[in-house]
């Protein structure tokens, strides 16, 4: 039916990892692992990349230890680098990766920094900021949201921007 009023059709896989994730914000993080995990048997490592993304992004967010989140925020990195250099990924996958790309390089230098690896978080975090550039200023929606964590980040690492 949205299809025929000009809205594509709702995708199910995005879908349902947004309800996990509101089940995660609701406070149940072991359910919501649990439950993306199982999607992440479902899409398989080689399954559509913007879903791969999407899922090991908020993945990532469901672990306690540092080296689980920086591993599941590394496939997020990877699985969107992959519709960026893809010629066949559709253009508003496309879009999504790289509307994602300034949060996964700000989560992966949060990750380097728990693990106390500093060089690696600067790197990410200098990324971060980089292609935070491109995102909207939205009066504190997703673009201002991103560059207000960097900031506190670069504050934590003592840098500069």
């Amino acid at each position: 039916m949205a299809e025929w009023q000009g809205q594509p059709a709702p995708d199910a896989v995005l879908t349902r990892i947004g309800q996990v994730v509101m089940l995660h914000h609701a406070g149940d993080r072991e359910e919501a692992r649990d439950r993306l995990l199982v999607l992440w048997g479902e899409l398989g490592e080689h399954g559509d990349a913007l879903h791969r993304c999407t899922l090991a992004h908020y993945l990532a967010d469901t672990h306690d230890d540092p080296a689980d989140e920086l591993a599941w925020d590394l496939r997020a990195l990877s699985a969107a680098e992959e519709l960026t250099v893809t010629s066949a990924a559709d253009l508003p996958a496309r879009i999504a990766a790289h509307a994602l790309t300034p949060s996964l390089h700000l989560n992966l230098a949060a990750d380097y920094a728990k693990l106390g690896r500093p060089e690696a978080a600067r790197s990410h975090l200098s990324r971060a900021r980089r292609a935070a550039g491109s995102l909207a200023h939205d009066g504190y929606g997703y673009g201002d949201g991103v560059r207000a964590e960097i900031r506190r980040l670069e504050t934590t690492l003592g840098e500069r921007p």
